[in-house]
Formats: C-alpha cells, structure tokens, sequence
C-alpha cells in the first residue's frame, strides 16, 4: 500500500549537497565568486561544449541567447509548439515575431520536413532563426537542422531543458550530447523537477565566442571590467556599461549545489532509463496504451515519460484519486490565449493537437522506487483495461 504522494517529479537532495552549501555559505562568496565559473566549467564539460555561462533561470537564458542573436521587433524565428512557454516568450522579449511548425508524430519534436516545407514556401530571409526543442528528454537531431539553417543562414536556439547527458549518434557515428555547440546556442534547467537541480537556475553553453561574450556582457547590466573591451580605463576599479542588460546571475551556493548534483548526474539518468524500461515492458501488451517512441541512434534523457491514452482525462483523475499525480505536458502554445492574438487558431497544427489530447505524463525521477512504479503502472492497467 502506497500511503504518501506520487509526484511526476521530485528533486534528489543528498547529504553531500547539503553539505557543499553549507560550505560556500560559509566561504567569502555568496554571489559572483569562484564557484559560479567552477559550475560553467564542470558543465561545459559534461555537455562536450566550449563556452557556458550560469545563469538564474533558463528563461533568462533563453532571454540572453535571443539577445545575443540580435533579435529585433519584426524577425520571424521558428519555434515548435510543443513546449513551455519561455521557449517563445524569449523572442517576444526582443520583439521578435513567433511562427510554429508542427510536430513529429513519433519524437513529439519539431518536424524537420515541415520546417524544410515552410522555408522553401517563402522568401529567403524571411526567417532568422529556429528554436527546437529537446523535449521530454528526446535529443533533436540538430545534424539534420544545422544542414538547413546553414542553407537558409538561420541560427539554432537548442532548448535542452530537459536533457542534459542525451545524445545522439551522428551520421560519422559520434556521439552529439544536447547543447555541445552544434547549435549555435544550448539552454538548460535547473529547476528541482530537471535531472540537476539548484533551485532555480539555468546554463547557457555555445561554442562560438562572439555569443559567449555578448551572454556574459548581458547577464550583468550590460557592464564590463574587461580591460580588453573597456572604452576607457581609469584604473582597477573601472567598469563600463556596454549595453543595455539584466541581473541573470546565478548565486555561487546554488551553483555549489549543481557542482555537487553534477558530480552524481549519471547515476541519475541510469536510473530514469531503468524507469523507462520498466513501464515499457509492463505497458508492452496493454492494448490502449501508447509508449514512447526511441530510435536507435538515441540516447534519450526521460526527463518525462510520456503514454498516450484515449480517456486522458479519465485517468488523469484516476490516479489523482489513488494519489499518483501524473501531468500533462504541454497544453499547445499555439493555442495560449496571448499567442492566439497573433493568428494562430486551433486546426492550424493537427499533430501537436492530436498529441495533446491523449498525452500524460507519469511519475518519472531517479527516488522512485520499484514499489511505488509498480503502484502506478497497476492503476494505469487498472484503468485502461476496465470494462
């Protein structure tokens, strides 16, 4: 008998974070010390990128990387429908115009071929960017996309959210981890319910250095202390501000605390994938029960693991009422009453809708044990297979 709440997500906190906090907490730096560059560093390089800049939140990297890009009131950037809202809102930001392009039926991710579809259906330059998303966990095959945004001189904007340490296996057979500089820019989450969690925070990672520079100048007010970028320079104590930016800092104890959950992130998508296995094969012969999509060049993150039913509702209430509280992710954003204003209607997208109606996300994080899957995976038979 399961006595406590099943949540779709949970945050790990060990006893080793507790006491890599405690430690900065008692060190000279509270904010904008030693440790913010150790985290970009160890991230950087779990990622396999070259540059990455903390930050507060992923939505303020996302902010930063359509900055850093120039987006200006009236740039046309495409992003897919299905995901959190920050992954537009960052171009609405700058002023730039939203367009969405439906989805893969399989991979939940951004179409490919419908992307090729509405670039060629319209001039070149219409459009200057492209915002995929890594979403559940499911890499984009961003090989694919850098060869059509480089024919039509696009930037990529990967949202990696949900997959830090996914991959997938190039046409040379190399392993492209999310967000390692393949697009031009890779965001990530550090919200408690992601693989790595600091609170609330964010890691932007590119390889180009024009953008790096431009994030780092962003993320603080726009100010300067470089000697190399400085104007003017009356002495040590000099700064300058540049540009017109944000207070997107990270502090350096919550980035003591994703050092710390870094350390143990393996581990962590070990398990999500002994997760997934598991209600896999225990959904495999359950007629009614749709299961997630993997190919086989595919490292796939599980931030979420997502089934598709046809009474959504119906067991979404279900296991609300047995204390299993499974989500939904996303409702479309095409559909948001904000970006309906700008034209885009209910029909316009037929995949991503369809998807959206029979799409639930069960509980999906490295502490949940056998017990408690086996709990969820019997209501969700229990229900899909009543009479």
């Amino acid at each position: 008998m399961i006595d406590k709440p099943i949540p779709y997500g949970r945050q790990h906190i060990t006893d080793e974070d507790i006491d890599e906090v405690i430690s900065t907490l008692k060190s000279d730096y509270l904010t904008q010390g030693p440790k913010i560059k150790e985290f970009e560093d160890a991230f950087a390089s779990y990622v396999e990128a070259r540059y990455a800049v903390a930050v507060n939140n992923a939505t303020s990297g996302l902010h930063l990387a359509a900055m850093a890009f120039g987006v200006k009131p009236g740039d046309k950037v495409i992003v897919t429908p299905m995901t959190f809202a920050a992954s537009a809102n960052c171009i609405r930001y700058c002023g730039g115009e939203v367009v969405f392009c439906d989805i893969d039926k399989d991979t939940y991710l951004m179409d490919i071929e419908k992307l090729k579809n509405m670039l060629a259906s319209a001039p070149k330059g219409t459009y200057k960017g492209i915002v995929p998303v890594d979403f559940a966990g499911y890499p984009v095959d961003i090989e694919a996309f850098r060869k059509v945004a480089d024919e039509y001189d696009l930037w990529i904007l990967e949202d990696a959210c949900h997959a830090p340490g996914g991959y997938f296996i190039d046409s040379k057979g190399t392993k492209q981890y999310c967000g390692n500089g393949l697009a031009d820019v890779g965001v990530f989450s550090f919200h408690p319910v992601k693989h790595i969690a600091t609170g609330e925070g964010g890691m932007v990672t590119t390889n180009r250095k024009d953008i790096y520079d431009a994030l780092c100048l962003y993320r603080t007010h726009g100010i300067t202390k470089d000697p190399a970028r400085l104007e003017e320079n009356h002495g040590g104590w000099y700064y300058e501000m540049q540009d017109l930016g944000f207070n997107y800092r990270i502090t350096d104890f919550q980035a003591a605390l994703g050092i710390s959950q870094l350390k143990r992130a393996q581990a962590g998508l070990n398990r999500r994938q002994q997760i997934a296995d598991a209600y896999n094969k225990a959904f495999a012969e359950v007629s009614g029960i749709c299961t997630p999509y993997v190919a086989d060049n595919v490292y796939h993150a599980y931030h979420l693991y997502i089934i598709q039913v046809a009474d959504r509702l119906g067991l979404y209430n279900y296991l609300r009422e047995n204390k299993i509280y499974a989500q939904v992710h996303y409702v479309p954003l095409h559909l948001m009453p904000y970006y309906r204003q700008f034209g885009n209607k209910r029909g316009d997208l037929p995949v991503v809708e369809e998807y959206y109606r029979h799409c639930l996300s069960l509980p999906m994080y490295p502490t949940l044990t056998d017990e408690e899957q086996q709990y969820v995976i019997d209501k969700v038979i229990e229900f899909v297979t009543r009479k």
